[in-house]
């Protein structure tokens, strides 16, 4: 996959994005609920080191925007902490 391949999936809830390959993680949406303290946490596959860890106010979308080629997940990006979202938009590449 070149740089220039950058596709969306949308999740609701912890677990793969994607697939269980490489892949560089480009940019977030997030769709926070209206209750509790909204946190996303994404690990390198499950169980691995964790390569982003943000938290966001209730009741907003929220845009992350990673600079240069994004943050390159080699076991693929994994939510390990789905908290007080409805659901969570990323670009891959």
């Amino acid at each position: 996959m070149s740089s220039s391949d950058v596709f969306t999936l949308r999740k609701n809830a912890d677990g793969f994005v994607g697939f269980n390959g490489p892949a560089r993680l480009r940019q977030v949406e997030v769709f926070s609920s209206a209750e509790g303290t909204p946190r996303l946490t994404f690990t390198d596959g499950n169980g691995g080191a964790t390569l982003l860890d943000l938290d966001f106010t209730t009741s907003d979308t929220h845009s992350v925007n990673i600079p240069a080629d994004g943050i390159l997940f080699k076991d693929g990006v994994y939510i390990s902490t789905f908290t007080a979202l409805e659901a969570v938009t990323v670009f891959l590449s």
